[in-house]
């Protein structure tokens, strides 16, 4: 009789176990990306974003579905910036480059919010320099406010007294968009190539 108690005590506590690993296991609420998630986004990320067309660096138009054919770091600011932009676009392509070596493949893009000065041409010098897979995007004003509205990324011109040497205030949020998926998850400041590296492989493993 005891050891059948044991037997049916062993039993129960090694379902008890199955059920707890699967409970931890499964996404929470059907979200497929809940273990990759460290950002909470008032609505949640998929909220964020809008279709867009825009000028690429290279001049053409083009879509958001083109640009965001592959998984993409999409990156807003402006290449006159003294030193925010270049040095998160640098940990961008970093993060890029170390996804490469785990056979990820990710699109940097930057989008300027500052279209006066931003051309084709001045974007160009600005990826190229920051790495050869990374796409520029500009176009007019209107169409700018509209993309930084559907990502809710806020940005200022202080053009009030000097219309050539001015800054923008801006946000600084790396956000992480998938194909088919849409913004999915974010990036501040202070996460570091690796640790962005890694957050991105554990969406793209679950895509």
């Amino acid at each position: 009789m005891a050891d059948r108690r044991i037997m049916i005590l062993g039993i129960a506590a090694a379902v008890l176990l199955l059920l707890t690993g699967w409970l931890w296991l499964r996404p929470a609420g059907g979200d497929e990306f809940a273990q990759c998630r460290r950002g909470a986004i008032a609505g949640g990320a998929g909220g964020l974003g809008v279709p867009f067309t825009l000028t690429s660096e290279t001049g053409e138009r083009v879509t958001d579905a083109q640009v965001f054919a592959k998984p993409s770091l999409l990156y807003m600011g402006y290449t006159f910036c003294p030193d925010v932009c270049p040095l998160d676009n640098a940990r961008n392509a970093a993060a890029v480059d170390l996804l490469d070596g785990k056979g990820v493949d990710v699109t940097p893009v930057f989008m300027t919010v500052d279209p006066r000065r931003d051309t084709p041409e001045q974007l160009a010098q600005f990826t190229d320099a920051m790495h050869p897979r990374m796409i520029g995007l500009t176009g007019s004003d209107a169409e700018i406010a509209d993309v930084a509205k559907g990502w809710r990324f806020y940005y200022k011109l202080n053009d009030e007294t000097d219309k050539e040497n001015y800054l923008v205030d801006h946000m600084t949020t790396t956000f992480l968009v998938l194909p088919g998926h849409g913004t999915v998850d974010f990036f501040g400041r202070d996460v570091t190539a690796q640790d962005m590296a890694d957050r991105v492989a554990c969406f793209v493993d679950r895509m």
